[in-house]
């Protein structure tokens, strides 16, 4: 196996020529394209695996051989659609025989951004893009694109990012506007709080949270003027209410807390929850610590 070393700032996708893979591709090659940055394309296996252990024992360089052979085919077919699509892109390539969430998390420490599908193909390709998307999202040094499957012929409404009007939010907010403004789309800034009393959202709770947001926001207006923004805030349980949203969604955006704290392990399961059940591509955006 080969591995290039990549340049920084690239935009990673995660290979196994599943049909969720191609989708991740599709969406890379455009993000590459409008953030004029260089693509790197990843393909990483681990032959220890269950499926190549063969207890009557088992040529060992038939399956290096048939694992490198399975990544040129996988790689070759991804640059056949990149030359049709983008034939002035910048491409690397990255082939680690390693467990795919090692080699995509070696390359988030140098990648602006990470894509990857949700699910992989069979057995083996589970490991490198149905568990994986989970893993490397909580993980990764950058942002990690999961591109889920939707329902083709919904109209959608831009993109959508869930904020907890903390500073840590930030980075979070920043590239959803960013996104926002690269895909000439609309954005929605959702802010959940829990009241168990009913009431309209005037009350001292809505306002208290209203203004909370409002702070979080200051000078992103500012800094991306082409993007239409709007916010909105809702009663009840952010991870629900954000998945019954993309629905009509072009992309959700939720923040990755890392750490051991009490938010840190409620906005992880709303990340989890997110980038489990949403109806479209979702980004989870590393957290700064606070």
């Amino acid at each position: 196996m080969e591995t290039t070393v990549i340049p920084a700032g690239t935009i990673v996708v995660g290979l196994d020529g599943s049909p969720s893979a191609e989708r991740a591709l599709e969406w890379a090659v455009d993000q590459a394209l409008r953030e004029s940055r260089q693509l790197t394309l990843a393909h990483g296996v681990d032959p220890s695996g269950s499926v190549w252990v063969d207890p009557a024992g088992i040529d060992h360089r038939a399956v290096l051989e048939a694992l490198h052979d399975d990544a040129k085919a996988v790689l070759g077919h991804a640059r056949e659609q990149i030359a049709h699509r983008a034939p002035d892109l910048v491409v690397h390539e990255v082939v680690q025989l390693s467990d795919a969430r090692v080699t995509l998390l070696e390359l988030s420490e140098r990648a602006a951004m990470v894509v990857v599908g949700s699910r992989g193909r069979g057995p083996i390709k589970s490991l490198l893009l149905g568990s994986v998307s989970l893993a490397v999202s909580r993980e990764a040094r950058c942002p990690v694109v999961v591109v889920r499957p939707g329902h083709p012929g919904v109209v959608r409404n831009g993109v959508l990012v869930g904020a907890d009007g903390t500073d840590r939010s930030v980075p979070t907010l920043v590239f959803a506007y960013r996104q926002a403004s690269l895909h000439q789309l609309p954005l929605t800034i959702m802010h959940c709080f829990w009241d168990a009393r009913p009431g309209t959202e005037e009350e001292p709770v809505a306002s208290d949270a209203r203004l909370v947001l409002a702070e979080s926001l200051a000078g992103l207006g500012e800094k991306f003027p082409d993007v239409q923004a709007r916010t909105e805030l809702v009663r009840g349980m952010a991870d629900e209410r954000l998945v019954r949203a993309s629905q009509r969604m072009d992309l959700v955006v939720v923040g990755a807390h890392h750490g051991g704290t009490l938010t840190t392990l409620l906005y992880g399961s709303i990340a989890n929850a997110v980038l489990e059940h949403a109806t479209c591509p979702v980004a989870i955006v590393p957290e700064s610590e606070g």
